[in-house]
């Protein structure tokens, strides 16, 4: 019987779509194609969530202020989220990915995780994968992605930043130490803002230099700790693919650029924001139990407001029934009502199970609004109360 050292290292790929939400905007639109386009909030409070390569030329990058933004890239192209569609291609792209094996952790709509290690007598090399995996999806969906290889989920990951964009990058365990010796320490997995000023204070300022760091050294500045990141410094990560990894929650928030102070403009928003986060909550084929309000007021207080549901629901009409009662609870109880921001965000359960109907068609639970949208681009088809109030009616 052989023993564990004799036993084939795993293979990982680790697959980041490339710019994906403008990317998408430019296949949907062959006219953007080639232009600096940004995705994410339009006002001058908003973030941007995305940002085309060609913006990025000008250093516009994700999560930057819009304002920033529009001062980088006068003429770039400023969108703002179609996430019914996002939901809609994602699905499309994950399903390819179960063509090569089905040990896929989504990490988001445009990042996975996928185990290959089963496939490799079917399918070939890991290298051989990662090239086809690629083929596939630009030959189905006009999309470029970038394919991180290795035997652990740090090096995959750590892979696909080093090949971007539209590559392929492999990593061995051999390789690891010096490939990543190179980088800042905080591209290392676990190690956030605090953590990384604290190394920093110590002179530890690359992963080679976490890599030399002494056990006492380690123990003194992370505790317990410092043992384990010393191991991920040294490309050493067990962690297994978790497969059907599903989100817990969807929801919609923006900032706005003028504080709202009437009551009939939040629910105005109110109903947009509700109209994005229920379209993609019935993309991905799951329904509400809970309604949760983020309420944001000047300068940047911050509360929560919400409510359990029975039974649980995907119907916008009625989600925003309730997000509207418990914002108008809300507005009612401030002695100076105001918001900065405004978010609301469901709390999932299981997948919905839908007959075929009686002339076999395949099922769905998208709704005519959905697929309008989805056709047509966001906001083809909404609800009055989501318009301006000039267009759309009180109550």
């Amino acid at each position: 019987m052989p023993s564990p050292d004799d036993q084939p290292q795993r293979a990982i790929l680790h697959v980041d779509m490339d710019a994906f939400y403008a990317a998408v905007e430019q296949r949907d639109d062959p006219q953007l194609r080639g232009l600096p386009v940004i995705v994410g909030g339009t006002g001058r409070r908003g973030v941007v969530a995305t940002a085309s390569y060609e913006a990025r030329r000008f250093g516009v990058g994700s999560a930057m202020p819009t304002a920033q933004a529009r001062e980088r890239c006068p003429d770039g192209i400023f969108l703002p989220p179609r996430m019914a569609r996002y939901a809609e291609v994602s699905a499309q792209i994950f399903c390819i990915f179960r063509e090569f094996s089905p040990e896929v952790e989504g990490l988001s709509l445009d990042e996975a995780f996928i185990d290959v290690s089963a496939s490799r007598k079917l399918l070939g090399t890991p290298m051989a994968m990662a090239q086809a995996l690629k083929e596939k999806i630009r030959q189905r969906c006009q999309l470029a992605c970038t394919v991180g290889v290795a035997s652990n989920k740090l090096l995959a990951k750590l892979a696909s930043g080093l090949g971007k964009p539209d590559g392929i990058r492999q990593i061995t365990a051999d390789q690891a130490s010096a490939v990543i010796a190179v980088l800042p320490i905080q591209q290392l997995w676990t190690v956030g803002e605090r953590t990384a000023e604290r190394l920093q204070a110590a002179g530890i300022h690359r992963i080679g230099d976490l890599q030399q760091a002494s056990a006492t050294t380690l123990h003194r500045l992370l505790g317990p700790r410092g043992e384990s990141l010393r191991r991920l410094a040294l490309g050493l990560d067990e962690r297994p693919v978790v497969v059907d990894r599903e989100e817990k929650s969807i929801g919609a928030e923006e900032t706005f650029e003028r504080d709202l102070s009437s009551l009939d403009q939040a629910l105005t928003m109110l109903m947009r924001l509700t109209e994005k986060a229920a379209a993609r909550l019935r993309a991905s084929d799951h329904l509400a139990a809970v309604v949760q309000l983020k309420l944001r007021k000047p300068p940047f207080v911050t509360q929560t407001r919400q409510r359990q549901l029975k039974p649980p629901l995907a119907d916008t009409a009625l989600l925003y029934a309730c997000a509207r009662e418990l914002l108008e609870t809300w507005w009612a109880a401030q002695r100076r009502p105001a918001l900065r921001l405004l978010g609301v965000s469901f709390e999932l359960v299981g997948a919905q199970t839908q007959q075929a109907d009686l002339f076999g068609a395949k099922p769905t639970s998208l709704s005519l609004e959905d697929q309008i949208n989805a056709r047509f681009g966001q906001g083809g088809l909404v609800h009055a109360r989501g318009l301006p109030a000039k267009f759309g009616p009180k109550g």
